[in-house]
């Protein structure tokens, strides 16, 4: 293990900005375990389906504060596509190939694993409901890589956009919706200028930047706030069956002056994390998570179905794992789950992550930040 941390910490390039790796583990492991704690399969008249403990349980609202992250995923994407793409050696449309192989190589797998799973679940009876409810889960976070890769394709114009212009956008699709009464399918423009703010944001920003950090933080907090108490923006930042407005889905003003705070907090640690991963040990450990980090997103509700449907074995609903959300005793039985449903994701990435470490002819050209 000594060696193994050696040759990472020895690999790093010198230049490289490891406390950015680190804000991108947290994202990824904030929506893992978000996903993992607030959804629920239950079995329903022989049929499964996908609940939300935050329905019966509003008090667990602050976890969608902690475990939705997504803000500052973008930050980071942005800030390392718009380096990347200024110290391009090569031609544009071969930096975009290299840039989306990396996101899309693995979907592949997914996707074709799951299309034959489809079809044997069919095949064998399996209800519509059941299966829609799964697939929901597998495809739903996809969009995110869809956003993602729209705004890597348009980093060359947006790099220099500042935060405010889609911001405003956001906020006049709000009022329209909200306080005009508009259509809601105007809502969805929301999905592009929504997770624009943050990716402009990362462009845009100095990587040391406490002022900055400082004013994000508590100018986005109380923002939101402010229209959580006021303009009746549900205070969950994650979608609630059942919910007359998702502040995720598209996303809301509220949604979108949440992940100011986050990106705020996320610049005020870029310090410590800086120094703390030049232990090499911390930097190892943030270093392999980031090298399955498209791995880990893709396969996790995967891993937590399988763990599911194998629990059916038993004969009978387990606690935590089958059983309605809708108490304390559900969220320790849960939380007692975590551990297995671990277990199976690094099962699916030792046999899945074999795609996420091709490269495309060319990669090496290409500056990774």
């Amino acid at each position: 293990m000594r060696d193994l941390v050696r040759r990472i910490d020895a690999a790093t390039p010198p230049g490289r900005d490891r406390a950015l790796d680190a804000l991108r583990a947290f994202a990824i492991l904030g929506v893992v375990l978000g996903h993992w704690l607030v959804t629920a399969l239950v079995t329903d008249s022989g049929t499964l389906r996908a609940v939300s403990p935050l329905h019966a349980m509003p008090a667990l609202t602050p976890v969608s504060w902690l475990l939705q992250p997504l803000a500052v995923f973008f930050m980071v994407g942005g800030r390392v596509a718009a380096a990347s793409h200024a110290s391009r050696r090569v031609p544009y449309r071969r930096w975009l190939g290299v840039r989306l192989s990396r996101l899309f190589g693995p979907v592949v797998a997914v996707t074709a694993v799951w299309s034959a799973a489809a079809g044997a679940m069919l095949a064998a009876g399996t209800s519509w409901e059941t299966l829609h409810a799964l697939l929901k889960l597998v495809l739903s976070p996809l969009w995110f890589l869809l956003v993602l890769a729209v705004l890597t394709a348009a980093t060359p114009l947006v790099a220099r956009l500042h935060p405010l212009w889609p911001f405003a956008v956001v906020l006049l699709v709000d009022l329209v919706r909200f306080g005009l009464d508009g259509p809601a399918d105007l809502g969805w423009l929301n999905v592009a200028a929504g997770w624009l703010v943050p990716y402009c944001l990362g462009a845009a920003t100095p990587s040391r930047g406490n002022r900055a950090g400082w004013a994000l933080l508590f100018g986005g907090a109380a923002a939101t706030a402010a229209l959580v108490l006021w303009a009746g923006y549900p205070a969950a930042m994650v979608g609630v069956p059942g919910a007359r407005i998702s502040n995720l889905n598209p996303p809301t003003l509220a949604a979108v002056t949440f992940g100011l705070a986050q990106c705020g907090a996320a610049l005020l640690l870029l310090g410590p994390l800086r120094r703390v991963l030049r232990r090499p040990a911390v930097w190892a450990a943030v270093a392999l998570l980031n090298l399955s980090a498209m791995t880990v997103f893709l396969w996790h509700q995967t891993a937590m179905m399988a763990v599911t449907a194998l629990g059916l074995l038993a004969g009978r609903p387990l606690p935590g794992l089958h059983t309605l959300p809708d108490g304390p005793d559900w969220v320790l039985a849960r939380l007692a789950w975590l551990p297995v449903f671990a277990a199976a994701l690094l099962v699916c990435r030792s046999a899945f992550h074999i795609h996420e470490l091709r490269r495309p002819a060319g990669a090496q050209e290409v500056r990774h930040v």
